[in-house]
C-alpha cells in the first residue's frame, strides 16, 4: 500500500514538474499546468492514477493550510474593513447570480424550479482557491478590486452552511426550521469563541510555547490550531476550510503571524499542488468531446452571468465601475465547494448522472481559464468602463453617492492612493507647507480622513474629468501610489495627454512595469523592489567601509534612465574593501587637560601636534559639548578631553609631548 501511494506521488510530482516547467517557459500559470496534469494523470485521462480518493484528502489539506495562510494575513481589524464587501457586494453576488442562473436552467435547460434554484447554488460559489492563491501571486491583496474579491469570496464560504441545510429541503427531505436555527446558532458560537480565543487565549498561549525557544514546539502549536479549529468546525456543519481560515485569524492577532505563515508555506505549497491536480481527475475528457458544444456553450453563459452578477453587485456597494468588472472577471469561476454540493445534490436526486457530468467538465474548465481572465481583467475593465453608456452612470454615481468637490488651489501636488506611501508623504508636505489634494478610492478611508482635516475626496484617477476636479490643469506634480498597476497606467496617460509640462512620479511594485509607464508619460518612476535593493547593497556596502560618495555613485547610476540597467563604477574591489588592512594599524586614545597644564591657551595650530608627533585630534569634549573635527584656530582649555587618532608610537608619542616642558610652539603671524 505505501510503495503504491509514494509511486502515485513520485509519478505525480514528477509529470506536474515537467507540465509546469513547459507552461512557465510559455508564461502561462503554473496552477493550469497542475489541472493539466489532473486530467492527464486521472482516471479519465492516461489512468495512472486510479485511487482518486488519496489524492483528494491530501488536496483538501492543501484548501485548508491555504485558507489557513490567507487568515493569518488578515487581521480582524483588517477583515472589519472588508465588511462591505463581505455582506453587501458578497450577498448581492450570491443572490444575483442564484436568481440569473435558475431562470436561464428553468426556461433554457428544461429543470424544474427545485433542480433549477439547485444549480443557480452551484454557480454561485467561486473558487477560493484559485483566486487567493492568483491574488497573492499577483501582489493584489491590498488593491480595490482585490479587496472586493475578498470580500465576496468570504461571504460565499459563509454561505456553503446555508446551501447544505437548504438542498435537502430542495429534495424534499424534511430538513425542519427548528434544524436549521439550530446549526446557524452554532455556527454563530463557533465564530464568538474564534473571536474570544483571538484576542485573549491563543496570543497568551503562543507566548508561552515562543518563551521555550524551541521552534518544532511553536510549528506543531501553529498545525494543531489551525487542523484542531478546522476539524471543529466540521464537526458544527461548517466548512473545513472556513474553521481554518478563522483560526488563520485567531493567530494573526498575535505577534508571530509572520513566523507562523513562514513555517507553514512550505506545506501549503506542497498541498495545494495536489489540490489542483485532484481537480483536474475530475474532468472527463471522452464525455467532455462528446458534448463539446453543450459543455462550451454552458461555460460562457456561466462566465457571462458570474461577471456581470459580481460587477452589478459590487458597483452598488462599492463604488467604480472599472474595479467592479474587475471583481466581476475574478470570480467567474466555479467553486470547489461547488462540488461537495454537487455530490450531494446527486445523492438525493436534485441533478441527474448526465447533467452531473456536463456540471464537472464545465466547472474544471471556468477553473482552467482563471488565470487568463485575470489577466485580461484589468484592460477589460478599462475597455469596459470607457465605454459612453457606463462612463454616464459612473458620473451619475459620482453626483449621488459622494458630494461634488473643486479643488481651486495652484501649484500643488495631487496624491493618487492613501496608502503607506501615499500617507507618508502628505505628512512631509504639510510638514513644508506645501499644498496638496488626495484621491482614495476607499469610501472609509475617505470618510475617517476628510474628518480629520486631510483634503481627501473619493474619485477614480482614471477619470479626466475627477482629474480636472482636483486641478491637474493648475498643479505643480502628480504623484501616483496606488497597487492597480492597470490603473496607474491609465492615471498616467490621461493626466500626460491632458497636461504636457506636469510633473508625474509613479510608485510601482516591479521594475517590468517601469519602462511602459515611461512610455505613457511619467517622468520618474520609482519601483519598490529595487528601492528595497538599492536600499540592502547600500547597507552592505557601507558596511565593508566602501566611501560614501562612491556609494552614492553606485546608487545614482542604478536610478539613472529609470533602473534600465546596473551600470559598473569601479568600485575598489581589494584595499578599501578590506577594513582590517586599511585600518589595522589606526587606534584611537584619549587625553584630559588638567588646570595646571602648559597646553592651556594654545590653538591646536599653535601647538603642532600633527608635525612633532605624526598624531590627529578629531573631536574634543568640552563640558557636554563634542567638538567634531575641530579646526587649527581652536584654543585648548583646562578640562578638556582630547580624542587622538593614529598608530601606537604615534599615539605615545604624542602623550609624552602633551605632557612634556619643551612643547615647540608656533606662532603663526
Amino acid at each position: 500500500m505505501i510503495v503504491e501511494f509514494l509511486t502515485y506521488l513520485v509519478v505525480i510530482f514528477g509529470v506536474s514538474a515537467a507540465i509546469v516547467y513547459l507552461l512557465n517557459r510559455l508564461r502561462i500559470p503554473s496552477i493550469v499546468g497542475f489541472l493539466i496534469a489532473g486530467v492527464l494523470l486521472g482516471p479519465h485521462g492516461l489512468e495512472i492514477i486510479k485511487d482518486v480518493h488519496t489524492v483528494e484528502v491530501f488536496a483538501e489539506i492543501g484548501v485548508i493550510l491555504l485558507m489557513f495562510t490567507i487568515g493569518l494575513e488578515l487581521s480582524l481589524q483588517n477583515l472589519s474593513l472588508l465588511k462591505r464587501a463581505v455582506f453587501g457586494a458578497g450577498t448581492l453576488q450570491v443572490v444575483f447570480t442564484i436568481l440569473v442562473f435558475s431562470l436561464f436552467s428553468y426556461f433554457l435547460l428544461g429543470q424544474n424550479i427545485k433542480e433549477a434554484i439547485f444549480d443557480g447554488f452551484l454557480v454561485s460559489l467561486s473558487s477560493t482557491a484559485i483566486v487567493m492563491k492568483l491574488l497573492m501571486e499577483r501582489a493584489e491583496m491590498n488593491t480595490p478590486h482585490g479587496r472586493n474579491t475578498i470580500g465576496i469570496l468570504i461571504f460565499q464560504d459563509l454561505c456553503v452552511v446555508p446551501f447544505m441545510l437548504l438542498i435537502p429541503i430542495l429534495a424534499g427531505q424534511g430538513t425542519g426550521f427548528k434544524d436549521i436555527t439550530f446549526t446557524i446558532l452554532k455556527a454563530l458560537a463557533f465564530v464568538s469563541i474564534v473571536i474570544f480565543l483571538a484576542r485573549w487565549g491563543v496570543p497568551h498561549i503562543l507566548h508561552e510555547v515562543v518563551k521555550s525557544k524551541s521552534r518544532e514546539l511553536f510549528l506543531i502549536t501553529t498545525i494543531l490550531l489551525c487542523l484542531a479549529t478546522a476539524l471543529l468546525s466540521q464537526k458544527l456543519g461548517l466548512s473545513l476550510a472556513l474553521g481554518a481560515f478563522l483560526a488563520g485569524i485567531v493567530i494573526s492577532e498575535s505577534e508571530y503571524a509572520a513566523q507562523a505563515i513562514s513555517d507553514i508555506i512550505p506545506f501549503k505549497e506542497s498541498f495545494m499542488g495536489l489540490f489542483f491536480i485532484s481537480v483536474g481527475m475530475l474532468l472527463n475528457t471522452s464525455f467532455m468531446i462528446q458534448n463539446i458544444s453543450f459543455v462550451a456553450s454552458l461555460v460562457v453563459v456561466i462566465l457571462i452571468v458570474k461577471v456581470i452578477a459580481a460587477s452589478v453587485a459590487t458597483h452598488f456597494v462599492c463604488g467604480s465601475i472599472r474595479h467592479s468588472i474587475q471583481t466581476g472577471f475574478y470570480v467567474a469561476q466555479i467553486g470547489e465547494f461547488s462540488f461537495v454540493l454537487s455530490q450531494v445534490g446527486k445523492d438525493l436526486g436534485l441533478i441527474n448522472a448526465q447533467y452531473y457530468q456536463v456540471f464537472l467538465c464545465a466547472s474544471v474548465v471556468t477553473m482552467v481559464v482563471t488565470p487568463f481572465m485575470i489577466n485580461l481583467a484589468g484592460r477589460s475593465s478599462q475597455w469596459l468602463s470607457s465605454k459612453k453608456l457606463i462612463k454616464r452612470v459612473e458620473r451619475l454615481q459620482e453626483r449621488h453617492a459622494h458630494q461634488p468637490f473643486e479643488h481651486k488651489t495652484q501649484r500643488h501636488v495631487i496624491i493618487v492612493g492613501f496608502g503607506v506611501n501615499g500617507r507618508n508623504l502628505a505628512s512631509a508636505l504639510k510638514t513644508s507647507g506645501i499644498p496638496y489634494v488626495i484621491l482614495e478610492l476607499n469610501p472609509t478611508t475617505v470618510k475617517k480622513m476628510k474628518s480629520a482635516g486631510e483634503p481627501i475626496y473619493f474619485g477614480d484617477s482614471t477619470s479626466l474629468e475627477v482629474l480636472h476636479k482636483v486641478g491637474l490643469m493648475t498643479a505643480d506634480m502628480l504623484v501616483v501610489v496606488i497597487s492597480d498597476a492597470a490603473s496607474t497606467r491609465k492615471t498616467v496617460q490621461i493626466a500626460r495627454n491632458e497636461r504636457k509640462d506636469i510633473h508625474i512620479l509613479v510608485r510601482t511594485r516591479f521594475v517590468a512595469e517601469v519602462e511602459e509607464l515611461i512610455k505613457l508619460g511619467a517622468n520618474e518612476v520609482i519601483p519598490e523592489e529595487f528601492e528595497t535593493s538599492v536600499e540592502i547593497f547600500s547597507r552592505v556596502l557601507h558596511h565593508y567601509h566602501i566611501p560614501i560618495n562612491v556609494i552614492h555613485e553606485y546608487i545614482d547610476s542604478v536610478r539613472s534612465d529609470n533602473y534600465k540597467a546596473l551600470r559598473t563604477t569601479g568600485l575598489p574591489q581589494k584595499g578599501i574593501l578590506d577594513r582590517h588592512k586599511f585600518i589595522s594599524e589606526l587606534l584611537t586614545e584619549t587625553f584630559l587637560i588638567k588646570g595646571d597644564s602648559h597646553v592651556c591657551g594654545f590653538s591646536i595650530r599653535d601647538l603642532n601636534i600633527r608635525k612633532e608627533t605624526g598624531a590627529t585630534i578629531i573631536a574634543i569634549k568640552r563640558e557636554n559639548k563634542i567638538i567634531q573635527n575641530p579646526s587649527p584656530e581652536v584654543i585648548l582649555q583646562a578640562n578638556d578631553v582630547l580624542l587622538l587618532i593614529g598608530t601606537k608610537e604615534q599615539l605615545l608619542k604624542a602623550t609624552d609631548y602633551l605632557l612634556s616642558d619643551h612643547i615647540i610652539v608656533r606662532q603663526y603671524h
